[in-house]
């Protein structure tokens, strides 16, 4: 049925207030919860207009009832009845959300005879029991100037009123007393308004969880330039200025983006159910799904929607800060700055004041080399500001897709700056940083959703650079300036560009040092700094996955954490753009535990530089790894099989085998349950053995002392996996293969023994090193050949518990050169002396 019809059959009845409350909340809650198909139809600013007029003709109906109840038959016309209701706030402007409060002003004219006040309360009593959560300020006509004198707030909202029901009387006297607020006191309304703002603005910055709100470029940037242009223009649409101080090309963007912060801000309702105004990670899908943005992948929706909304905040900054300059010129003028002005005048139109650089409103534009030269100069002393005036003319220009020689040799110069992102930050508020600095086109306004960093990817990066620029790290700031002018040119460059391939399928390392590549070649960096940057960029990471995810104690890790940069100079150039990625992240992301952790490791490799044998074999290891990664096989496996193989210590196995064979042992590695074999008799013997549970080593080598061993190696797969690979000067008939077969079976019963001929070995023959790495030590034997060697060394570590990590043994000219690593334990270091004596009793 009809909500008036329903209505009017109550009041015909004489139905209690509590009554018609019941009905008009039942009616606003189908409404409510119908909010979501009614947005797919209409968004943006429209559904707002929609949503508020419901309200209206909600509040309308309680005015009616209220008059009927009061007057009855004797009801008076309504401009008679002096009172009106009157929406203020983003009510009163026709941009109500879905939860916003609900900010009602009722203004009204005390006149004998109608009992106002009854009529009042009447009113909101209605509208508090119908479920309205209204905001409602009462206030005599008259009253209203000094009402407004009390709070700058208060002020605000009633400049903002709209008319919705009531005496046109009363409203048309209301008007009256609002041009009176509007012209009081203009100056001190604007400067505490752009106080106001510069507060917000500290309070709610740009973030990968943007307030869209509050934070720049918010609807209350916005809402400041109509303000300002309310008090000096007296107008009721900010578009009422087009043509005279808003260009209309610049209107008309600035209202596009505005259009979808409005369709975001109502999304976000709907999804949170309650008034929130911050775009946070777990809205997103929702909010992405509202606003009808579909990609075969849901997370590319998802990043979408972030830059979208995070590129729309950007143009109402820009245009918003331009405009309010413009309408606060007259309140912000001093005639004691003009001596000061005239001092600071930098070319025509053009002023430095307090650092920061100013134009000329209507100053025609030159070209983009022009400014950017100004702002090279400036930055070349300190750092520099620029106001929206002076951004605004850098917008107006074009810069050229094909850059000539001084045009690139002015970017170039960028980076030899003191003050490098203060340049940069100039022209990312203008608009032009993708254009001048091209490889960061593709992250611009890039959302992160890695729950780490806290902002998208181009703010992360000026950060980062300016954290360059302001560098005061005890031990990493006479690294820097130890560089050569070169270097840290090269290395703000890298900086800037480190996080330029995210965004992309390829890992973003790799694409980012592609990127870095081109764009440092046409900047005319030496073919010794490209190469150096592209390293840094490829490796940027790689110090905070070391310290996070591995042993930095370890000397392994540390040999395979420097191996790639394998000089002083990277290593120092790492730590310091590791320093400035971190410290953007986030405030207080790179606290005492980082930076203590980072010194250690940093310390830790540079000690290595001084191993270069260690590190050669470990950037052998590192080029096999690529060539793994590379592999569709090694793809295709799940992620975490794939980390476990990356992470098999030895660097012997990865330098020993092809990347498709390291690739086939782990795919048998990955299927064994106790033990595994292949035994291939070629022209040698070779008998490859998998294992999770225990070998009698000594035993199987001793049964198999009959051949000539000339290879052993062990090593240390994934999930207890240890890998055997013994090879023989000899070989076996097809026939003697199940013998072996059954000598490896038996092998794995540890109660088995086998007499074993001692060994010849004299003391100097053997050498054990404890200290040959933090997790290993060492044993090696060169000795003259005796068959049954390896399996009395085998046997007796058996019976003292002591576990062989890797054996390599070979051969040559009768003699023997066995290698062992041990893994480090009471076992082997405590009884060095018994091992001795023992291996060496027949010497």
């Amino acid at each position: 049925m009809d909500l008036n019809i329903a209505i009017e059959e109550l009041l015909d009845k004489d139905a209690p207030d509590f009554e018609i409350s019941k009905l008009l909340k039942q009616a606003i809650k189908e409404y409510l919860d119908n909010l979501e198909e009614i947005f797919k139809e209409t968004q943006g600013k429209a559904f707002l207009v929609h949503h508020t007029r419901k309200i209206d003709h909600f509040l309308a109906i309680i005015y009616k009832v209220v008059l009927r109840k009061m007057f009855l038959e004797f009801q008076p016309m309504r401009n008679s009845v002096p009172i009106a209701l009157v929406a203020l706030g983003s009510y009163g402007r026709e941009q109500l959300c879905v939860h916003s409060d609900i900010d009602l002003m009722i203004v009204f004219k005390e006149t004998p005879g109608y009992n106002i006040k009854e009529i009042i309360e009447k009113i909101l009593y209605i509208a508090w029991d119908a479920g309205f959560h209204l905001g409602h300020r009462v206030h005599e006509v008259s009253e209203l100037p000094e009402v407004a004198k009390e709070d700058i707030t208060i002020k605000t909202a009633l400049m903002e009123s709209r008319f919705i029901i009531g005496s046109n009387f009363i409203w048309m006297e209301t008007q009256r007393q609002l041009g009176k607020i509007r012209r009081d006191e203009p100056k001190a309304y604007v400067l505490s308004k752009l106080q106001e703002g510069e507060s917000r603005h500290q309070k709610y910055p740009i973030s990968m969880e943007p307030n869209i709100k509050e934070c720049i470029g918010g609807t209350r940037d916005a809402n400041l330039a109509f303000w300002i242009a309310s008090v000096r223009h007296n107008v009721f649409r900010l578009r009422e200025l087009v043509g005279s101080v808003i260009d209309e090309t610049d209107y008309t963007e600035y209202r596009s983006a505005l259009e979808f912060i409005f369709r975001v801000r109502a999304a976000l309702h709907l999804s949170a159910r309650k008034k929130d105004d911050t775009l946070r990670l777990e809205l997103v899908p929702n909010v992405a799904t509202l606003l009808g943005i579909e990609k075969d992948d849901p997370q590319k929706a998802q990043r979408e929607l972030v830059s979208r909304t995070l590129h729309s905040l950007d143009i109402i900054r820009k245009k918003t800060s331009y405009w309010i300059g413009l309408l606060s010129k007259p309140y912000l003028y001093d005639a004691g700055h003009i001596p000061l002005l005239k001092k600071e005048h930098l070319e025509p139109g053009i002023f430095r004041c307090q650092d920061t650089l100013y134009a000329r409103r209507h100053l025609k534009p030159k070209t983009f080399l022009y400014y950017l030269k100004l702002l090279l100069k400036e930055a070349g002393r300190f750092p520099v500001e620029t106001d929206a005036s002076f951004e605004h003319l850098i917008d107006r220009t074009e810069v050229p897709k094909t850059k000539g020689r001084q045009l690139i040799s002015a970017i170039r110069h960028i980076f030899y700056l003191p003050y490098s992102a203060s340049v940069i930050k100039a022209l990312y508020k203008s608009g032009k940083l993708p254009q001048a600095i091209t490889p960061l086109k593709r992250v611009m306004y890039l959302p992160q959703f890695d729950g780490y960093h806290h902002y998208p990817v181009d703010f992360h990066s000026y950060y980062t650079l300016e954290t360059l620029d302001n560098l005061q790290h005890e031990l990493l700031k006479p690294m820097f300036e130890k560089l050569d002018k070169d270097s840290r040119a090269m290395l703000k460059l890298v900086a800037l560009l480190h996080d330029a391939g995210k965004g992309r399928v390829r890992d973003h390392h790799d694409v980012g040092a592609d990127l870095f590549k081109i764009y440092a070649k046409k900047l005319g960096f030496s073919e010794q700094l490209i190469k150096e940057g592209i390293l840094l960029i490829r490796y940027h990471t790689r110090m905070t996955r070391t310290i996070h995810n591995e042993d930095i104690y370890d000397e392994s890790t540390v040999s395979k954490f420097v191996a790639p940069l394998n000089s002083q100079k990277l290593l120092d150039m790492l730590f310091i753009l590791t320093y400035c990625d971190v410290s953007a992240v986030g405030v207080g992301v790179y606290n005492a535990f980082t930076d203590r952790m980072l010194k250690t490791l940093y310390f830790a490799a540079s000690e290595m530089l001084d191993k270069p044998a260690i590190i050669d074999e470990t950037a052998k290891r590192l080029r096999r790894e690529r060539a793994l990664k590379k592999l569709p096989e090694f793809k295709a496996l799940p992620r975490t099989l794939q980390r476990k193989i990356r992470a098999i210590e030895s660097n012997l196995f990865f330098i020993k085998h092809t990347a498709r064979e390291i690739l086939d042992i782990a795919q048998h590695a990955r299927g064994v349950i106790d033990y595994d074999m292949k035994i291939t008799p070629t022209e040698i013997l070779k008998i490859e053995i998998y294992r999770k549970v225990p070998i009698n080593l000594g035993y199987l080598l001793g049964k198999l002392s009959h051949l000539e061993l000339v290879t052993m190696e062990i090593f240390k797969l994934f999930d207890g996996v240890k890998y055997f690979v013994l090879e023989f000067n000899d070989t076996i008939a097809a026939e003697e293969v199940p013998m072996v077969e059954q000598i490896i079976h038996d092998s794995f019963d540890m109660e088995k023994s086998i007499k074993l001929t001692k060994p010849a070995i004299k003391p100097k023959e053997i050498t054990i090193d404890c200290e040959h790495s933090k997790s290993y030590a060492l044993m090696q034997i060169k000795t003259a050949n005796q068959r049954g060697l390896m399996a009395y060394v085998a046997h007796y570590f058996d019976e003292l518990g002591i576990e062989i990590a890797t054996a390599i043994i070979t051969t040559r000219k009768h003699r023997v050169n066995d290698l062992f690593l041990i893994e480090k334990n009471r076992k082997f270091c405590n009884n060095r002396k018994k091992i001795l004596k023992e291996l060496t009793r027949n010497g």
